[in-house]
């Protein structure tokens, strides 16, 4: 059937677009359907770790954390712009878990998998360390192990441009209303700039995350899936905090204290049952009094909410089962109804996983060609050591720059940062400053390139340019692109 797509991919969170990405680079003729913005729900409200998952061991999960820190290393290596090795500080602290017990999970969780040229875990005298100077001055010892960061929501336009570049069709703001088996193919209505259109599919991916079980009816097979939230706050940078931190909790808890757009200190997070939909996850003020009072039991100088400058909540979709929120599993599933028309949604998962998870769908799909393990995405064409250099060098090329500005774009865009400055020789060869080094020029790339469509999209998603502009600015950027017709 002409126009018949080999796969439609429901969904542009981290898995969708890692779906079309591998199969768009294997020939595949590919349709990927996002309701609103590339990254809008959960993909762009994680804690932003690559990592195997300190704490699943306790839970024996240990084919998970296996799974996730042999593919740690990997993605680190793919993008280098994006995400980087963090070596984290776990305190002590008397009267919780053991410090034998820690040190045996640390040691574990090195040899699970080869680190990869991540530094080996351990003990450390936070008397002396400078990672101390944080910290209370009870807690004079710990332990200090390695783990990755990304960039949550870059990842996935990433994934979206590359699946774009091998072919893919990306439509955002996109709403599938319903899909028709057929005998062999799929009818599927989707809404789009106020009309409705019918596409056909040989294949559909159910990748939604948390909407997946909602969206499952309409598809003709429902599933069950438990939502629990997660919710983050971010305060300015606290004094002294360069490392990560890992803090154990007197129920049994961890949260994360983690240094965060080179200004501010992100803090999370909850597990809470969320009985409402996705689309209304709120950080709630029992979640953010809870973090505020589990990290102040650690910091030598408190915080209170008076400094949160900004909060956000997400939805983790889990495999449906008895155990607590915090324990529940965060391996995913695939369930292919291959019933006519192959059917795959996709339940839970990780941000870690989110590539091997790709994999598995068309290895399930029976689609062979595996290929995404040694392709950099967008921009990360370049080895990690050199990135201070690049830093460095456009700086130089770009006098008007100055470093941060040159290291936020580095930072965002890779070798592709260039593309945005072009000839520039003054900053105002680059258009209109709309504030917090964002300019004319770097949003008209995000709109002709990563999908963007309104000052959302770019401040919070495409960049975390909210934390630093104005109500004013916003509205400014808001309103030129309204004029430009985007």
């Amino acid at each position: 059937m002409e126009g018949t797509v080999d796969i439609f991919v429901i969904g542009g969170g981290v898995n969708g677009t890692a779906v079309a990405r591998d199969a768009a680079g294997r020939g595949l003729r590919v349709t990927l359907a996002e309701m609103n913005d590339l990254a809008s729900g959960t993909s762009s409200a994680s804690s932003k770790l690559i990592h195997g998952g300190l704490r699943y061991l306790e839970h024996r999960e240990f084919a998970l954390v296996r799974k996730a820190l042999k593919e740690r290393s990997t993605l680190i290596g793919l993008m280098p712009h994006i995400a980087w090795p963090m070596h984290f500080v776990l305190p002590h602290h008397a009267g919780l878990r053991p410090r034998w017990m820690l040190r045996a999970g640390l040691l574990l969780y090195d040899n699970l998998a080869p680190l990869g040229g991540l530094a080996r875990s351990r003990a450390i005298d936070l008397g002396t360390h400078p990672a101390g100077r944080l910290l209370k001055p009870e807690f004079t010892a710990g332990f200090e192990y390695s783990d990755g960061w990304v960039d949550d929501a870059r990842l996935v336009a990433l994934n979206a441009r590359d699946a774009a570049a091998r072919g893919a069709e990306v439509l955002t703001r996109t709403r599938v209303l319903e899909a028709r088996r057929r005998s062999v193919h799929w009818e599927v209505d989707i809404e789009r700039e106020g009309r409705v259109e019918t596409r056909t599919a040989w294949r559909i991916v159910n990748a939604a995350g948390p909407w997946a079980g909602r969206l499952s009816p309409h598809l003709g097979k429902p599933y069950d899936l438990r939502l629990v939230r997660g919710s983050h706050i971010v305060v300015p940078r606290l004094d002294g905090h360069d490392q990560p931190y890992i803090l154990q909790g007197h129920d049994g808890r961890i949260a994360f204290v983690i240094p965060y757009e080179q200004d501010f200190t992100l803090i999370g997070t909850t597990d809470i049952e969320q009985h409402g939909g996705p689309e209304e996850a709120r950080c709630s003020p029992e979640e953010e009094a809870y973090l505020l009072d589990f990290v102040n039991e650690y910091l030598a100088h408190p915080i209170a909410a008076a400094d949160i400058v900004w909060r956000y909540a997400g939805v983790r979709p889990l495999l449906a089962s008895e155990a607590a929120a915090a324990a529940a599993s965060r391996d995913y599933e695939l369930a292919l109804d291959a019933g006519g028309a192959p059917l795959l949604t996709v339940l839970g998962g990780k941000i870690t996983t989110y590539r091997v998870l790709a994999e598995a769908v068309l290895a399930k799909l029976g689609i062979d060609g595996a290929w995404t393990a040694g392709v950099p995405l967008p921009g990360g064409d370049f080895d990690r050591g050199d990135k201070p250099g690049m830093v460095a060098r456009l700086a130089a090329d770009y006098r008007f720059l100055g470093p941060r500005w040159a290291e936020r774009l580095i930072t965002a865009y890779g070798t592709e940062a260039r593309a945005i400055l072009g000839r520039a020789k003054t900053a105002a060869d680059l258009g209109r400053d709309f504030g917090a080094t964002l300019t004319e020029a770097e949003v008209r790339f995000l709109v002709a390139h990563e999908f963007a469509r309104d000052a959302d999209d770019i401040l919070w998603r495409r960049s975390k340019l909210g934390l630093r502009m104005s109500a004013e600015e916003v509205a400014a950027l808001a309103d030129w692109l309204a004029g430009a017709g985007v």
